[in-house]
């Protein structure tokens, strides 16, 4: 129930909210040149078969998921697991997703990607200018 005069306290909550919010975000940069625009970003943890690049005409939307690590073998590995769990975790699992447009047109069938080092590289090359027409004005 949402109350007229909120509590000092419910600013808190909201910051907090927000800010739990902004670091699952992979942080991003992103360089322009004449022919290219090369978006770097930053997925730690992440395995390369969970990153999607797709693309369109002038965007870029980008996907990749960090798991938590599954124990491996039989149940008796299961309790073991479940018996060194971590007293605290501040590790973030999860589904990631950011997307960029850019102001010109990107040629999407010259995309490339690579992955190393928990970091993503995509260079996205600018497509041919827009070619103009002349039209002549009859009477």
């Amino acid at each position: 129930m949402r109350t007229l005069n909120p509590s000092p306290f419910d600013l808190f909550d909201r910051l907090e909210q927000q800010l739990q919010t902004a670091e699952r975000v992979p942080a991003a940069e992103i360089h322009e040149t004449e022919d290219t625009y090369t978006i770097a970003l930053e997925l730690p943890g992440v395995d390369r078969s969970s990153i999607d690049v797709k693309a369109t005409d002038r965007s870029l939307i980008i996907t990749a998921e960090r798991r938590s690590p599954q124990p491996l073998g039989d149940s008796s590995a299961v309790a073991e697991s479940s018996r060194r769990a971590p007293l605290l975790s501040e590790f973030r699992y999860g589904t990631w997703s950011r997307s960029f447009r850019f102001p010109g047109g990107i040629q999407r069938d010259a995309l490339e990607a690579h992955y190393r080092d928990g970091l993503l590289s995509v260079t996205a090359p600018k497509a041919q200018s827009v070619t103009s027409v002349s039209v002549k004005v009859a009477d």
